[in-house]
C-alpha cells in the first residue's frame, strides 16, 4: 500500500490491480476476470473518496479473483496443450 496526502491528511491506497484483472479477462478466464475489473473498479473509486477500509476489501477481493483466474487460465491451457499432443 502506498500512502497519499490530500488536503494535508493522509490516508492508505490500496492498489486495484485494474491491468492484471484486464489482462486475466482476455488472455485467462473471462468471468474471474470481468468480476475482478469490478472489484478494481470499485479500489480505485474508493482511493479516490478517501476510504480507505473499502479500497483495501476491494483490493483484497481482486487479487484473489485474480490469482484464481490466471491458475484456471493456466490450467486450460496446459489441458488444452495436453489434448493436441495426444491427438496428433
Amino acid at each position: 500500500q502506498r500512502e497519499t496526502m490530500e488536503g494535508g491528511q493522509t490516508h492508505a491506497v490500496a492498489p486495484s490491480y485494474i491491468a492484471w484483472s484486464i489482462f486475466n479477462t482476455f488472455c485467462c478466464f473471462l468471468p474471474l476476470g470481468i468480476a475482478a475489473i469490478i472489484f478494481s473498479c470499485q479500489a480505485q473509486n474508493a482511493n479516490a473518496l478517501g476510504n480507505s477500509a473499502e479500497a483495501v476489501d476491494a483490493s483484497r477481493k481482486a487479487k484473489i479473483l485474480n490469482v484464481l483466474a490466471l491458475v484456471i487460465g493456466i490450467i486450460f491451457i496446459i489441458i488444452f496443450i495436453a489434448l493436441k499432443a495426444t491427438y496428433l
